[in-house]
């Protein structure tokens, strides 16, 4: 045999190699995920490209504030992104166009309008989640039943880095 099947045979297990880490990174790590829809507006727009991190929450739970993915209950096979307000043990109502979480107002510099309606008062039970779009008044989120609250076990991640636009650039903290 001549050299060109030794360095075939290197290039082979380099792509594999590639491939194989690249699967693990998808699965386990981080994830591109596109934006659908208005419901997180202003903070988010349709067509925006974000990773996702997915290996977090295997150490944490989401906080308040936390931009999450997930399956919602009614739809388990889409994803959802929203903004998590009320974690268990916390009781979320929503009345005079504010957010109230344990009966303080939460100060929401990052929503669209003020929102409408009422709902609640609703105590979030252990492993579950409560959380709205920020533009609160055009979201499917967990005032639906279609949503609800949402499980730990259906949380994909957590929303760390918008890449797409690049003029949109972002690093995702806490609000």
């Amino acid at each position: 045999m001549g050299k060109m099947p030794k360095v075939v045979w290197e290039y082979l297990q380099s792509v594999l190699l590639a491939v194989v880490l690249a699967l693990f990174i998808i699965t386990f790590v981080v994830q591109s995920f596109i934006v659908t829809g208005p419901s997180m507006e202003p903070t988010l727009r349709s067509g925006e490209r974000l990773l996702i991190n997915k290996f977090i929450y295997r150490f944490t739970e989401p906080g308040r504030g936390n931009i999450v993915v997930f399956h919602p209950l009614a739809r388990p096979r889409e994803d959802y992104i929203k903004r998590v307000i009320a974690v268990a043990g916390e009781t979320v109502e929503i009345r005079d166009g504010k957010v109230w979480v344990d009966g303080t107002a939460l100060i929401e510099p990052y929503i669209k309008e003020p929102t409408y309606g009422q709902f609640g008062p609703v105590r979030v039970p252990r492993g579950k989640l409560f959380v709205l779009g920020d533009n609160r008044n055009n979201s499917q989120d967990s005032r639906y039943k279609e949503v609800g609250l949402v499980s730990l076990k259906s949380v994909i991640g957590k929303a760390m880095l918008r890449y797409w636009p690049l003029r949109r650039t972002k690093v995702f903290g806490r609000p």
